[in-house]
């Protein structure tokens, strides 16, 4: 087929701003042994749970009335399910209900004050425990599963909890716990509870620590099958491992040695990256090595390893899950790949898969998309960095010279941009811009140490690597060097107001989203989980004040002087939409080339299908302006 040649940027685009706008998010995925999968998909700014029964019957959706989403910290946990019955976090409530699977009203659990997240029911079905906020105080409570008698605290008096899990016969409880000034990912303990009846209640009667400190952190406890064991994932040797705990001879042994990430960054409750198989031999986990993840199957007694390839080759996979149907072993995933969107799906030993739930209708062909490519390159101070560079693609067009460039920063700033399915990048380079997603110095995925180098240094190092990112696709010919723009929503929003002010006419333009822009306000702000965050990537208050000062955008905002774009939910919890009228502020009286948009009814993160495809029209519209015809 002959191509038309056109300037990059004005290629023909299957993705359209609308289509954007219509994709789900699959947030979660769990089994009943009755025989149902079922899924929650954000649809817009509705969450709802997705039944459907694993003989082929036709999928519905579990109820109409509620949304349903956690809204602890940043949410996840947000259903579990036990027998016939599914247990839900409703979102504008924060409180648990309880409804049949097979059909049935919901009914209240808890009461309507706070906030719930990662219902987690007992093996017996008869309680279930859960983590609850209030007035900015966390505890695991518990609740019978009838709703006859009034929550009860197990366990109060650390900053945070996370992660529930049962012991089999019910008699003990884990759970991940850690306090201020430490994020999940910087040290937590795991706590194991003695609980005993009393008068028609669970009690704790004794609680013990079995790994972590301040300085090591832990992920995900989960009992196996006969009891024997508690797995979790800690860090050793610079990477999260996973490691088995021996409730008989009260010792532990690590189980995975491979350097590479076994666990994740608990921004969210409820997050997952492995499983025991039904019988208790095997643990099946997720691998995340150079931003790409594989399924693991490993012996319990051996620690002998088993990589299972999927068909197709799916390259991210989310919240494994294990269950048994028709006599063998079935594992769900969120999976997708570069070319391929996100799907609910199930896995056998031997690979082979099953699509059961999509986020994207799929009427693009995979030969449309954009494949990422990761590269390295050396920083302004000649270490390592990584990233994924999505080049231009089209199935009918080619362009002329060189690509314009949108270097794109993730958020957190403790986070990372795997080789997965990536529609923001795809939207882009599918009308002819190269992308380069940096996971800049501080981000997951590489080590310990990598993750780190954030330490006192947020707003150098990520800087620096979206600008040697960019300076190493023009030396290589893959960008124009006089075509290059930066794109970052929150922490990433930072980087972009940062790297416009340090860098003055590096990038031709900037698009922010939500951006940090004064570091004393977000501390004094922002949501309990990151209130103390910035002593990690600042420094704590009052002593390192002039760093806050200096590395706050506001207070050298007269150095932007690039085409800017905005966009801020008027409900931001996390960053309020003051800081952005500040910078808009500065940029109307001096001036400077930019627009502003504010969205009502929209937090952190942008879940409205009208205001997705507002804002990509309007970047596209921005870029037109400001890059390719300036």
């Amino acid at each position: 087929m002959n191509k038309k040649e056109l300037q990059y940027g004005l290629f023909p685009s299957p993705i359209s701003p609308l289509s954007m706008a219509r994709g789900y998010t699959l947030a979660e995925v769990a089994f009943s042994p009755l025989g149902y999968l079922l899924w929650l998909e954000n649809r817009a700014d509705r969450g709802v749970i997705v039944v459907q029964p694993l003989n082929g019957e036709g999928r519905r959706d579990l109820n109409s009335e509620f949304s349903v989403r956690a809204k602890v910290g940043y949410g996840g946990g947000d259903f579990a399910v036990w027998e016939e019955w599914v247990y839900f976090v409703v979102a504008d409530q924060g409180r648990i209900y309880r409804q049949p699977l097979r059909g049935g009203q919901a009914q209240p659990l808890t009461p309507a004050f706070g906030r719930a997240a990662s219902p987690t029911p007992s093996p017996n079905g008869k309680w279930l425990a859960y983590v609850h906020t209030y007035e900015d105080k966390d505890v695991v409570a518990i609740v019978d599963t009838a709703g006859q008698r009034w929550p009860q605290i197990l366990a109060q008096g650390e900053d945070f909890y996370m992660q529930p899990a049962w012991h089999p016969q019910g008699r003990h409880l884990a759970w991940i716990a850690w306090n201020h000034p430490n994020m999940p990912w910087d040290g937590t303990w795991l706590r194991l509870a003695e609980l005993e009846e009393h008068r028609g209640c669970l009690h704790c009667v004794a609680i013990e620590t079995l790994a972590g400190d301040e300085q090591t952190s832990v992920f995900q406890p989960l009992f196996s099958p006969n009891g024997r064991h508690l797995a979790y994932v800690a860090e050793s040797e610079d990477w999260w491992q996973i490691w088995l705990y021996d409730l008989h001879t009260r010792s532990k042994r690590q189980l995975t040695t491979f350097p590479a990430e076994h666990g994740l960054p608990a921004w969210l409750q409820g997050l997952r990256t492995f499983q025991f198989s039904p019988d208790g031999r095997w643990i099946y986990c997720v691998r995340n090595q150079n931003a790409q993840d594989r399924l693991i199957r490993i012996s319990v007694e051996s620690g002998a390893e088993t990589p299972i390839e999927l068909d197709p080759p799916y390259t991210v996979l989310g919240q494994i899950c294990l269950g048994e149907w028709q006599g063998q072993t079935l594992v769900a995933l969120i999976a997708s790949a570069a070319n391929i969107p996100p799907r609910v799906i199930t896995a056998y030993e031997d690979g082979r898969t099953r699509v059961w739930g999509r986020a994207y209708t799929e009427e693009i062909p995979p030969e449309a998309y954009s494949v990422a490519q990761p590269i390295e390159w050396a920083g302004l101070d000649g270490e390592t960095v990584h990233g994924l560079y999505y080049p231009p693609h089209s199935l009918s067009a080619s362009g002329r010279g060189l690509p314009p460039l949108i270097v794109g920063v993730h958020g957190g700033p403790t986070s990372q941009v795997k080789n997965g399915f990536n529609p923001r990048a795809q939207f882009f380079a599918t009308r002819g811009y190269a992308f380069l997603e940096v996971n800049y110095r501080g981000s997951t995925g590489y080590g310990r140490a990598y993750r780190e180098k954030l330490r006192a240094s947020w707003g150098l190092y990520d800087v620096q690597d979206a600008v040697s990112g960019a300076q190493a696709c023009v030396q290589r010919g893959l960008a124009d060097g006089e075509k290059l723009v930066i794109l970052g929503g929150s922490a990433g929003g930072f980087t972009v107001l940062k790297a416009l002010e340090d860098y003055p006419s590096f990038f031709k333009a900037g698009i922010c989203l939500f951006g940090i822009s004064n570091h004393f306000k977000l501390a004094q702000e922002t949501h309990k989980f990151e209130a103390r965050y910035l002593d990690h990537l600042l420094g704590p208050l009052p002593e390192a004040a002039a760093v806050y000062r200096e590395r706050s955008p506001i207070y050298s905002v007269d150095r932007i002087r690039d085409p800017l774009a905005i966009f801020q939910g008027e409900e931001d919890a996390v960053v309020p939409r003051a800081q952005s009228d500040e910078i808009v502020e500065s940029l109307r009286r001096r001036g400077v080339p930019h627009v502003y948009h504010v969205y009502p009814g929209e937090g952190h993160g942008f879940r409205k299908s009208e205001t997705i495809e507002h804002f990509y029209k309007a970047v596209e519209a921005f870029l037109k302006e400001y890059v390719l015809f300036r």
